[in-house]
């Protein structure tokens, strides 16, 4: 799937189903591309460079996606990077319970800053 080209992204922009029926991707990698669901793009194959395309596409910034991956805003993302970033704590490895764990991360809900509406 490429976005690199204008042409595509008007294309994807226009019937962003249609657009995807065209690549070999599962149901489920389609699903969480239409919902702009990011963390779940990265559980099942996707990547930082793709997603960035798409959030670009979208007009939205690399703080709008970063913050709808972990629940803030795009304001509180940047407060909470300018002040030093996440604590490891309970984030070094999966199961800890901190705040940047995946079960912690609202994602698919079609709500919150990524969408500009919460």
């Amino acid at each position: 799937m490429s976005l690199m080209k204008a042409e595509n992204r008007a294309e994807f922009k226009a019937n962003e189903r249609a657009y995807l029926d065209k690549y070999a991707m599962t149901e489920e990698q389609k699903q969480a591309t239409l919902k702009r669901d990011f963390n779940r793009m990265i559980q099942l194959g996707g990547n930082i460079y793709f997603m960035a395309k798409l959030g670009f596409t979208d007009e939205r910034n690399f703080q709008q996606m970063a913050g709808s991956m972990t629940g803030m805003t795009e304001d509180e993302y940047k407060a909470m990077m300018v002040g030093g970033g996440r604590s490891a704590n309970g984030n070094r490895r999966l199961g800890e319970g901190g705040d940047a764990q995946p079960e912690n991360q609202p994602q698919g809900s079609g709500q919150g800053s990524y969408w500009g509406r919460s």
